[in-house]
């Protein structure tokens, strides 16, 4: 026989949450074919980094500086209100060479030499476009596929699809990166990784970078682990009867988010610690990877969080809303991201790990052809621009070395192969082997999805 209430609630609380948490990381109904990636690492540059100084070569640019951008070019744009009394809109060519890099011979800007050395690893969109011209909306709709703020996260789309291969560690984590010029920019809010009206055990879990990784993670002066044990188990006990009496599915969460939590006590400070990584992880990513917080710190953390088979990993770094002084605060921001950023692609294919680990590096949109105030050859800014854009994307089953898409002669406009946001976020729900059209959740009346009613796989970069 039991020998007291307390002994009944923990064993009864255990089996609970031991319950919920295996209902947590469950399988779901997908993928709904063979997957090509098991795992997404997204580098995601806030701010909108620009593809005419960055990725998209467009040596056209050179012989129109000063002159406006034709009518015929720049058609119905929409503009922002940073460029709304301007007089006119003049030709503003980057002042950054460019040059063909690997067999595959891609065009990359000097200020990413070593992205440019792993050039034949990689799948550059050159025909990216987006409706929305200001940060907010823009950021909103690729995270979440929708420009208004509510829907699910498309990391919490992918762990409610999949679920975790890791009952230790939370399917989808975040990481903030602060860059080296001190200069974040645009803020990023936490529905950005949110579940949405999705059950909220789907979110994203953000690591911090000093004191505890997760905040509470730890527990307080005097309590030990055996006794949070015998806690969690009573209070689990509680809330299944809880649950019992008024219906809340979240209260299963509830359960469940606690369990996890006591596991990622332990297996947490283990993941972080880069004590132990040996010098040539830093030799290969850099020095400021050992500084906690850095964009090549968290890009580590990143490579060890797929190596423990976390779904979702997004990395954020900010700083890249260059409206003036783009060519004093650009190098700054390619440093911190260039070197950790193809160290992370070379880390990963050495460790047998970019096969199925899908990485993406890019923003919410690009910059303009044009100078906002005025051009000056050394010295611009450039306003937000959607209409077309680039991103790259390497691993995780898309084609390597190809160059997807082109822009017009001015990298104003869409030429050829252009991908819409949702044209991307089917792609990589594609190459995770789930169908986009079938992961639907029911809410308000209707079956929504991470691509709402767009969307299309873009076979031509699938290997």
């Amino acid at each position: 026989m039991m020998s007291s209430r307390r002994e009944l609630l923990s064993r009864v609380g255990f089996g609970l949450g031991a319950a919920a948490l295996h209902a947590l990381g469950a399988p779901r109904s997908f993928p709904n074919f063979a997957p090509k990636a098991k795992r997404v690492i997204y580098l995601f540059q806030s701010g909108g980094p620009s593809h005419l100084d960055l990725l998209d070569h467009k040596p056209y640019l050179k012989s129109r500086y000063n002159e406006d951008i034709p009518p015929s070019v720049f058609g119905t744009q929409r503009i922002t209100g940073m460029v709304a009394h301007q007089d006119r809109f003049p030709v503003m060519p980057t002042m950054y060479s460019f040059r063909q890099r690997g067999q595959s011979g891609q065009w990359v800007s000097d200020l990413l030499p070593e992205i440019g050395g792993i050039a034949d690893e990689l799948c550059v969109l050159r025909g990216m476009h987006t409706e929305a011209i200001n940060h907010d909306p823009a950021i909103t709709l690729l995270q979440t596929g929708s420009q208004l703020p509510g829907r699910p996260s498309m990391g919490a789309w992918i762990d409610y699809g999949l679920g975790s291969e890791n009952a230790n560690l939370p399917a989808f984590v975040v990481l903030n990166s602060l860059p080296s010029n001190g200069q974040p920019d645009q803020g990023l809010l936490a529905r950005l990784w949110g579940a949405g009206f999705l059950p909220s055990r789907y979110q994203g879990v953000q690591f911090r970078s000093g004191g505890d990784a997760v905040l509470h993670l730890s527990n307080p002066p005097g309590i030990t682990r055996e006794q949070r044990r015998s806690q969690l188990d009573g209070l689990a006990a509680l809330n299944q009867r809880l649950k019992e009496r008024v219906g809340d599915p979240e209260i299963d969460t509830r359960i469940a988010q606690y369990e996890m939590a006591f596991r990622m006590q332990a297996s947490v400070p283990e993941l972080v610690d880069l004590s132990r990584e040996p010098e040539s992880t830093f030799a290969l990513y850099g020095p400021e990877a050992k500084k906690p917080g850095t964009f090549a710190a968290n890009c580590v953390l990143a490579r060890r969080l797929a190596e423990r088979n976390v779904r979702f990993i997004q990395l954020y770094h900010r700083g890249w809303d260059h409206h003036g002084g783009l060519t004093e605060r650009l190098p700054a921001l390619t440093r911190d991201v260039d070197r950790p950023s193809a160290a992370l692609v070379r880390d990963l294919k050495l460790r047998g790990l970019l096969e199925d680990t899908l990485v993406i590096w890019g923003g919410e949109f690009g910059r303009t052809p044009y100078a906002q105030g005025p051009a000056k050859p050394d010295s611009y800014g450039r306003d937000h621009h959607g209409r077309v854009f680039s991103l790259w994307m390497a691993g995780g089953g898309v084609k390597r070395g190809l160059a997807y898409g082109a822009s017009d002669d001015y990298g104003f406009n869409v030429a050829e192969g252009g991908v819409h946001v949702h044209d991307l976020q089917a792609t990589i729900l594609h190459l995770l082997g789930i169908d986009h059209e079938r992961l639907t959740f029911p809410f308000q009346g209707r079956q929504f999805r991470l691509t709402d009613v767009h969307g299309r796989v873009v076979k031509e970069i699938v290997a």
